[in-house]
Protein backbone atom coordinates (compact mmCIF):
# COMPACT_ATOMS: atom_id res chain seq x y z
CA UNK A 1 0.00 0.00 0.00
CA UNK A 2 1.20 3.89 -0.08
CA UNK A 3 1.50 5.67 2.80
CA UNK A 4 -1.69 7.11 1.79
CA UNK A 5 -3.55 4.06 2.07
CA UNK A 6 -1.99 3.59 5.03
CA UNK A 7 -3.35 7.12 6.36
CA UNK A 8 -6.54 6.21 5.37
CA UNK A 9 -6.25 3.38 7.19
CA UNK A 10 -5.59 4.87 10.65
CA UNK A 11 -2.06 3.35 10.83
CA UNK A 12 1.23 5.61 11.67
CA UNK A 13 4.03 4.09 9.47
CA UNK A 14 7.72 4.11 10.24
CA UNK A 15 7.76 6.96 7.74
CA UNK A 16 5.07 9.08 9.70
CA UNK A 17 7.34 9.12 12.74
CA UNK A 18 10.29 10.02 11.72
CA UNK A 19 8.52 12.88 9.63
CA UNK A 20 6.82 14.21 13.41
CA UNK A 21 10.08 13.59 14.90
CA UNK A 22 11.86 15.97 12.55
CA UNK A 23 9.16 18.42 11.97
CA UNK A 24 8.68 18.34 16.12
CA UNK A 25 5.14 17.62 15.65
CA UNK A 26 2.49 14.64 16.54
CA UNK A 27 2.53 11.61 14.30
CA UNK A 28 -1.25 12.18 14.46
CA UNK A 29 -0.42 15.70 13.09
CA UNK A 30 1.40 13.72 10.15
CA UNK A 31 -1.39 10.89 9.37
CA UNK A 32 -3.98 14.24 9.35
CA UNK A 33 -2.50 15.41 6.40
CA UNK A 34 -1.85 12.41 4.65
CA UNK A 35 -5.38 11.43 4.89
CA UNK A 36 -6.85 15.03 3.54
CA UNK A 37 -4.22 15.17 1.12
CA UNK A 38 -2.23 17.97 2.29
CA UNK A 39 1.10 16.98 3.36
CA UNK A 40 3.08 14.29 1.21
CA UNK A 41 5.95 11.82 1.80
CA UNK A 42 7.89 11.28 -1.27
CA UNK A 43 9.41 7.46 -0.66
CA UNK A 44 9.24 5.55 -3.34
CA UNK A 45 9.37 1.83 -2.10
CA UNK A 46 12.18 0.80 -3.99
CA UNK A 47 14.69 2.77 -2.68
CA UNK A 48 15.78 3.29 0.88
CA UNK A 49 17.25 7.10 1.56
CA UNK A 50 19.18 8.23 4.54
CA UNK A 51 16.88 11.51 5.11
CA UNK A 52 12.94 12.00 4.79
CA UNK A 53 11.42 14.73 4.99
CA UNK A 54 7.16 15.68 4.43
CA UNK A 55 5.97 18.29 2.66
CA UNK A 56 2.66 20.22 3.15
CA UNK A 57 1.07 22.47 5.70
CA UNK A 58 1.99 22.94 8.63
CA UNK A 59 5.39 22.06 8.14
CA UNK A 60 8.72 23.50 7.43
CA UNK A 61 9.47 25.08 3.91
CA UNK A 62 11.20 22.61 2.02
CA UNK A 63 13.41 22.93 -0.78
CA UNK A 64 14.70 20.96 -4.24
CA UNK A 65 17.96 21.32 -6.66
CA UNK A 66 17.64 20.89 -10.00
CA UNK A 67 20.64 19.19 -11.51
CA UNK A 68 21.18 16.50 -14.39
CA UNK A 69 23.24 16.58 -18.05
CA UNK A 70 22.70 18.84 -21.21
CA UNK A 71 23.07 17.86 -24.54
CA UNK A 72 25.84 19.81 -24.97
CA UNK A 73 28.08 19.31 -21.45
CA UNK A 74 27.53 15.85 -20.27
CA UNK A 75 29.81 14.80 -17.39
CA UNK A 76 28.65 12.22 -15.11
CA UNK A 77 31.05 13.06 -12.48
CA UNK A 78 30.13 16.82 -12.40
CA UNK A 79 26.45 15.86 -11.97
CA UNK A 80 27.65 13.35 -8.62
CA UNK A 81 29.51 16.52 -7.47
CA UNK A 82 26.34 18.68 -7.98
CA UNK A 83 24.51 16.05 -5.82
CA UNK A 84 27.30 16.53 -2.89
CA UNK A 85 26.89 19.94 -3.00
CA UNK A 86 23.47 20.36 -2.90
CA UNK A 87 22.76 18.12 0.08
CA UNK A 88 25.91 19.28 1.92
CA UNK A 89 24.31 22.63 1.37
CA UNK A 90 20.75 21.56 3.42
CA UNK A 91 18.89 20.99 -0.10
CA UNK A 92 15.91 18.24 0.89
CA UNK A 93 15.60 16.98 -2.25
CA UNK A 94 17.25 16.95 -6.05
CA UNK A 95 15.79 16.60 -9.26
CA UNK A 96 17.66 14.78 -12.15
CA UNK A 97 16.58 16.64 -15.33
CA UNK A 98 19.36 15.14 -17.54
CA UNK A 99 19.14 15.18 -21.63
CA UNK A 100 21.79 13.50 -23.78
CA UNK A 101 23.54 10.05 -24.30
CA UNK A 102 23.87 9.32 -20.89
CA UNK A 103 20.35 9.80 -19.26
CA UNK A 104 19.79 6.88 -17.84
CA UNK A 105 23.60 6.53 -16.47
CA UNK A 106 23.22 9.64 -14.63
CA UNK A 107 19.77 9.16 -13.33
CA UNK A 108 20.90 5.52 -11.60
CA UNK A 109 24.34 6.99 -10.26
CA UNK A 110 22.37 9.80 -8.88
CA UNK A 111 19.25 7.52 -7.30
CA UNK A 112 22.29 4.99 -5.89
CA UNK A 113 24.01 7.88 -4.19
CA UNK A 114 21.74 10.20 -3.05
CA UNK A 115 20.55 10.25 0.73
CA UNK A 116 17.35 12.72 -0.11
CA UNK A 117 14.31 12.42 -2.22
CA UNK A 118 15.28 12.46 -6.17
CA UNK A 119 12.62 13.22 -8.35
CA UNK A 120 12.43 13.34 -12.55
CA UNK A 121 10.01 14.19 -15.81
CA UNK A 122 9.87 11.24 -17.53
CA UNK A 123 8.64 12.65 -20.70
CA UNK A 124 12.48 13.70 -20.89
CA UNK A 125 13.32 10.24 -20.94
CA UNK A 126 10.70 9.04 -23.52
CA UNK A 127 11.68 12.42 -25.95
CA UNK A 128 15.43 10.80 -25.40
CA UNK A 129 14.64 7.48 -26.43
CA UNK A 130 12.00 8.20 -29.14
CA UNK A 131 15.31 10.28 -30.79
CA UNK A 132 17.33 7.08 -30.58
CA UNK A 133 15.37 5.73 -32.71
CA UNK A 134 15.03 8.01 -35.48
CA UNK A 135 11.58 9.60 -33.70
CA UNK A 136 10.43 12.81 -32.87
CA UNK A 137 8.18 13.47 -29.50
CA UNK A 138 5.48 14.20 -32.08
CA UNK A 139 5.35 9.85 -32.59
CA UNK A 140 4.96 9.13 -28.89
CA UNK A 141 2.60 6.46 -27.92
CA UNK A 142 1.26 6.65 -24.40
CA UNK A 143 3.12 3.07 -24.03
CA UNK A 144 6.52 4.57 -24.92
CA UNK A 145 5.68 7.11 -22.13
CA UNK A 146 4.18 4.61 -19.41
CA UNK A 147 7.11 2.55 -20.19
CA UNK A 148 9.24 5.37 -19.56
CA UNK A 149 7.54 5.83 -15.98
CA UNK A 150 7.27 2.53 -14.99
CA UNK A 151 10.95 1.95 -15.38
CA UNK A 152 11.96 5.18 -13.67
CA UNK A 153 9.97 3.83 -10.63
CA UNK A 154 11.12 0.49 -10.71
CA UNK A 155 14.70 2.42 -10.32
CA UNK A 156 13.67 4.15 -7.13
CA UNK A 157 12.27 7.69 -8.20
CA UNK A 158 10.32 9.13 -5.54
CA UNK A 159 8.23 11.92 -7.40
CA UNK A 160 7.47 12.68 -10.87
CA UNK A 161 6.86 15.86 -12.70
CA UNK A 162 3.75 14.62 -14.95
CA UNK A 163 2.06 17.66 -17.31
CA UNK A 164 -1.12 15.95 -17.55
CA UNK A 165 -3.01 19.71 -17.25
CA UNK A 166 -1.33 20.52 -20.50
CA UNK A 167 -4.47 19.59 -22.73
CA UNK A 168 -6.41 20.80 -25.70
CA UNK A 169 -8.14 23.37 -23.24
CA UNK A 170 -5.52 25.04 -21.83
CA UNK A 171 -3.21 24.96 -25.44
CA UNK A 172 -6.76 26.85 -26.99
CA UNK A 173 -6.73 29.59 -23.93
CA UNK A 174 -3.02 29.42 -24.49
CA UNK A 175 -2.75 30.42 -27.73
CA UNK A 176 -5.41 33.00 -27.86
CA UNK A 177 -3.94 35.06 -24.82
CA UNK A 178 -0.93 36.05 -27.44
CA UNK A 179 1.57 35.80 -24.48
CA UNK A 180 4.68 37.11 -24.70
CA UNK A 181 6.81 34.32 -24.06
CA UNK A 182 4.12 31.07 -25.30
CA UNK A 183 5.24 28.02 -23.52
CA UNK A 184 8.55 28.01 -21.22
CA UNK A 185 7.88 24.44 -20.02
CA UNK A 186 10.08 21.98 -21.72
CA UNK A 187 7.19 18.97 -21.07
CA UNK A 188 4.58 21.62 -21.74
CA UNK A 189 5.98 22.17 -25.29
CA UNK A 190 6.35 18.62 -26.01
CA UNK A 191 2.88 17.67 -25.44
CA UNK A 192 1.45 20.96 -27.56
CA UNK A 193 4.20 19.89 -30.19
CA UNK A 194 2.26 16.69 -29.63
CA UNK A 195 -1.30 17.80 -29.38
CA UNK A 196 -1.08 20.49 -32.66
CA UNK A 197 0.53 17.60 -35.10
CA UNK A 198 -1.83 14.56 -34.32
CA UNK A 199 -4.95 16.77 -33.59
CA UNK A 200 -6.01 14.36 -30.80
CA UNK A 201 -6.37 14.95 -26.91
CA UNK A 202 -3.00 15.34 -24.91
CA UNK A 203 -1.90 11.12 -23.95
CA UNK A 204 -1.08 12.34 -20.36
CA UNK A 205 -4.82 13.65 -20.32
CA UNK A 206 -6.28 11.24 -21.56
CA UNK A 207 -4.80 7.98 -20.23
CA UNK A 208 -4.30 9.52 -16.95
CA UNK A 209 -5.64 6.69 -14.80
CA UNK A 210 -2.84 4.50 -16.45
CA UNK A 211 -0.38 6.66 -15.06
CA UNK A 212 -1.90 6.93 -11.42
CA UNK A 213 -2.25 3.20 -11.51
CA UNK A 214 1.47 2.33 -11.92
CA UNK A 215 2.81 5.13 -9.27
CA UNK A 216 0.56 3.77 -6.72
CA UNK A 217 1.80 0.52 -6.65
CA UNK A 218 5.66 1.96 -6.18
CA UNK A 219 4.03 5.26 -4.18
CA UNK A 220 5.43 7.43 -6.39
CA UNK A 221 4.16 11.02 -5.88
CA UNK A 222 2.73 12.65 -8.55
CA UNK A 223 4.19 16.14 -9.15
CA UNK A 224 1.41 18.03 -11.52
CA UNK A 225 3.65 20.16 -13.74
CA UNK A 226 2.78 23.84 -14.32
CA UNK A 227 3.18 23.29 -18.42
CA UNK A 228 1.14 26.70 -19.14
CA UNK A 229 3.76 28.55 -16.43
CA UNK A 230 4.10 32.43 -17.07
CA UNK A 231 7.69 32.77 -19.00
CA UNK A 232 7.27 36.30 -17.93
CA UNK A 233 6.21 38.54 -15.83
CA UNK A 234 3.27 39.71 -18.08
CA UNK A 235 1.95 36.71 -18.75
CA UNK A 236 1.26 35.61 -15.16
CA UNK A 237 -2.00 35.05 -13.98
CA UNK A 238 -3.56 34.92 -17.73
CA UNK A 239 -6.08 32.43 -18.54
CA UNK A 240 -4.31 29.94 -20.00
CA UNK A 241 -2.42 29.46 -16.47
CA UNK A 242 -5.47 29.80 -14.41
CA UNK A 243 -7.29 27.46 -17.16
CA UNK A 244 -4.57 24.91 -16.38
CA UNK A 245 -4.55 25.24 -12.73
CA UNK A 246 -8.51 24.09 -12.73
CA UNK A 247 -7.37 20.96 -14.12
CA UNK A 248 -4.49 20.41 -12.08
CA UNK A 249 -7.11 20.68 -9.36
CA UNK A 250 -9.44 18.00 -10.77
CA UNK A 251 -6.17 15.92 -11.43
CA UNK A 252 -5.02 16.21 -7.70
CA UNK A 253 -8.90 15.01 -6.33
CA UNK A 254 -8.55 11.65 -8.47
CA UNK A 255 -5.16 11.12 -7.47
CA UNK A 256 -6.04 11.54 -3.86
CA UNK A 257 -9.15 9.01 -4.83
CA UNK A 258 -6.74 6.58 -5.92
CA UNK A 259 -4.29 6.58 -3.16
CA UNK A 260 -1.19 8.36 -4.65
CA UNK A 261 0.14 10.58 -3.23
CA UNK A 262 0.28 14.07 -4.80
CA UNK A 263 1.81 17.58 -5.03
CA UNK A 264 0.50 20.54 -7.80
CA UNK A 265 3.77 22.54 -9.11
CA UNK A 266 3.15 26.83 -9.67
CA UNK A 267 5.06 29.39 -11.39
CA UNK A 268 7.17 30.82 -12.84
CA UNK A 269 7.62 34.35 -12.92
CA UNK A 270 5.12 36.94 -10.92
CA UNK A 271 5.33 40.23 -10.03
CA UNK A 272 5.55 40.55 -5.93
CA UNK A 273 1.94 41.83 -5.90
CA UNK A 274 0.15 38.68 -7.37
CA UNK A 275 2.25 35.99 -5.32
CA UNK A 276 -0.02 35.65 -2.85
CA UNK A 277 -3.40 35.76 -4.91
CA UNK A 278 -1.96 33.09 -6.91
CA UNK A 279 -0.70 30.82 -4.03
CA UNK A 280 -4.16 31.37 -2.04
CA UNK A 281 -5.95 30.54 -5.55
CA UNK A 282 -4.02 27.30 -6.36
CA UNK A 283 -4.60 26.26 -2.63
CA UNK A 284 -8.16 26.69 -2.83
CA UNK A 285 -8.45 25.25 -6.39
CA UNK A 286 -6.48 22.24 -5.42
CA UNK A 287 -8.06 21.10 -2.29
CA UNK A 288 -4.83 22.56 -0.07
CA UNK A 289 -2.93 19.74 -1.68
CA UNK A 290 0.96 20.70 -1.22
CA UNK A 291 2.23 23.27 -3.77
CA UNK A 292 5.65 23.19 -5.56
CA UNK A 293 6.97 26.57 -6.80
CA UNK A 294 9.89 27.29 -8.97
CA UNK A 295 10.80 30.52 -7.48
CA UNK A 296 8.85 32.39 -8.06
CA UNK A 297 11.20 35.27 -10.22
CA UNK A 298 9.56 38.87 -9.77
CA UNK A 299 10.96 40.08 -12.84
CA UNK A 300 12.31 39.40 -16.05
CA UNK A 301 16.02 41.37 -15.76
CA UNK A 302 18.04 39.09 -13.60
CA UNK A 303 19.84 37.43 -15.37
CA UNK A 304 23.42 36.06 -13.57
CA UNK A 305 21.03 37.11 -10.45
CA UNK A 306 17.81 35.39 -10.69
CA UNK A 307 18.70 33.47 -7.75
CA UNK A 308 18.20 36.63 -5.99
CA UNK A 309 14.79 37.59 -7.95
CA UNK A 310 13.27 33.66 -7.22
CA UNK A 311 14.57 34.20 -3.25
CA UNK A 312 12.58 37.14 -2.80
CA UNK A 313 9.80 35.48 -5.03
CA UNK A 314 10.19 32.20 -2.56
CA UNK A 315 10.09 34.06 0.45
CA UNK A 316 6.49 35.82 -0.35
CA UNK A 317 4.94 32.70 -1.66
CA UNK A 318 6.12 30.63 1.03
CA UNK A 319 4.63 32.72 3.66
CA UNK A 320 1.65 32.92 1.70
CA UNK A 321 1.09 29.03 2.16
CA UNK A 322 3.77 27.67 -0.53
CA UNK A 323 5.43 24.21 0.60
CA UNK A 324 7.97 23.24 -1.29
CA UNK A 325 10.58 25.96 -3.03
CA UNK A 326 12.36 24.40 -6.39
CA UNK A 327 15.86 26.56 -6.33
CA UNK A 328 16.76 29.48 -9.06
CA UNK A 329 20.64 29.09 -10.20
CA UNK A 330 22.68 32.59 -10.94
CA UNK A 331 23.20 30.03 -14.21
CA UNK A 332 18.82 30.03 -14.94
CA UNK A 333 18.37 30.90 -18.84
CA UNK A 334 21.66 31.73 -19.71
CA UNK A 335 23.25 28.15 -19.02
CA UNK A 336 23.76 24.68 -17.48
CA UNK A 337 24.58 25.26 -13.74
CA UNK A 338 27.98 24.66 -12.49
CA UNK A 339 28.81 23.12 -9.31
CA UNK A 340 29.16 26.55 -7.71
CA UNK A 341 25.67 27.62 -9.14
CA UNK A 342 23.82 24.88 -7.24
CA UNK A 343 25.39 25.89 -3.86
CA UNK A 344 24.30 29.64 -4.39
CA UNK A 345 20.96 28.10 -5.66
CA UNK A 346 20.19 26.32 -3.09
CA UNK A 347 21.28 28.64 -0.07
CA UNK A 348 19.63 31.28 -1.87
CA UNK A 349 16.26 29.24 -1.82
CA UNK A 350 16.64 28.42 1.72
CA UNK A 351 17.19 31.61 2.75
CA UNK A 352 13.92 32.02 1.53
CA UNK A 353 12.59 29.11 3.07
CA UNK A 354 13.49 30.44 6.33
CA UNK A 355 12.40 33.37 6.53
CA UNK A 356 9.00 32.48 5.71
CA UNK A 357 9.63 30.13 8.67
CA UNK A 358 10.71 32.69 10.91
CA UNK A 359 8.22 34.92 10.09
CA UNK A 360 5.68 32.38 10.88
CA UNK A 361 7.02 31.68 14.19
CA UNK A 362 8.30 27.91 13.23
CA UNK A 363 9.84 27.01 16.32
CA UNK A 364 13.30 25.17 14.68
CA UNK A 365 13.40 28.81 13.16
CA UNK A 366 12.86 31.09 16.37
CA UNK A 367 15.57 29.16 18.40
CA UNK A 368 18.33 29.17 15.41
CA UNK A 369 17.95 32.91 14.52
CA UNK A 370 18.20 33.72 18.93
CA UNK A 371 21.20 31.31 18.81
CA UNK A 372 23.06 33.50 15.83
CA UNK A 373 21.94 36.76 17.42
CA UNK A 374 23.19 36.20 20.93
CA UNK A 375 26.40 34.95 19.45
CA UNK A 376 26.79 38.34 17.88
CA UNK A 377 25.72 40.06 20.90
CA UNK A 378 28.90 38.26 22.49
CA UNK A 379 31.02 38.48 19.70
CA UNK A 380 31.37 34.71 19.77
CA UNK A 381 32.44 34.18 16.11
CA UNK A 382 32.48 30.74 15.78
CA UNK A 383 29.31 30.31 16.93
CA UNK A 384 28.31 32.50 14.41
CA UNK A 385 29.56 30.68 11.39
CA UNK A 386 28.11 27.64 13.11
CA UNK A 387 24.80 29.33 13.01
CA UNK A 388 25.02 30.94 10.06
CA UNK A 389 23.18 29.48 6.92
CA UNK A 390 26.34 28.73 4.97
CA UNK A 391 29.04 28.29 7.39
CA UNK A 392 32.18 27.88 4.65
CA UNK A 393 31.59 31.41 3.28
CA UNK A 394 31.21 32.62 6.55
CA UNK A 395 34.47 31.16 7.66
CA UNK A 396 36.04 32.38 4.75
CA UNK A 397 34.85 35.84 5.10
CA UNK A 398 36.13 36.03 9.18
CA UNK A 399 39.50 34.19 7.86
CA UNK A 400 40.05 37.33 5.00
CA UNK A 401 39.55 39.82 7.00
CA UNK A 402 42.74 39.49 8.41
CA UNK A 403 41.45 40.63 12.17
CA UNK A 404 43.19 37.58 13.96
CA UNK A 405 41.77 37.10 17.53
CA UNK A 406 40.27 40.21 18.22
CA UNK A 407 36.66 40.64 19.30
CA UNK A 408 35.51 42.93 16.45
CA UNK A 409 35.74 43.01 13.03
CA UNK A 410 37.21 44.98 10.33
CA UNK A 411 34.14 47.65 9.73
CA UNK A 412 33.66 49.23 12.87
CA UNK A 413 37.64 48.07 14.60
CA UNK A 414 37.85 49.82 17.92
CA UNK A 415 34.39 51.44 17.14
CA UNK A 416 32.35 48.37 17.43
CA UNK A 417 28.84 49.33 19.09
CA UNK A 418 28.40 45.54 20.32
CA UNK A 419 31.61 45.76 21.94
CA UNK A 420 31.11 48.91 23.57
CA UNK A 421 28.10 47.91 25.21
CA UNK A 422 29.25 44.67 26.15
CA UNK A 423 32.02 46.98 28.25
CA UNK A 424 29.39 49.22 29.38
CA UNK A 425 27.28 46.24 31.04
CA UNK A 426 30.02 44.43 32.29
Amino acid sequence: MTLRDEALKNNITDEMKIAAEYESVSEEFILKGLQNGSITIPNNIKRKKKNLYAIGEGLSVKVNANIGSSPYHIDIDEELEKLKTAVDAGTHSVMDLSLGSKIKVIRGRILEESPVMVGTVPIYETGFDLSVAKKDIIDMTIKDFLKTVEEQAISGVDFMTIHSGVNQSSMERMFNEKRVMNVVSRGGSFLIAWMKHNRKESPLYEYYDEILDILHEYDVTISLGDGMRPGACDDASDRAQVQELIILGELAQRALEKGVQVMVEGPGHVPLDQIEMNIKLMKRICHNVPFYVLGPLVNDISAGYDHIAGAIGGAIAALSGADFLCYVTPAEHLRLPTVKDVKEGVIASLIAGFSADLARRKPYALKRNTEMSLSRRNLDWNKQIINSIDPDKSAEYRKASEIGENKECTMCGEFCAVKRLNELMD
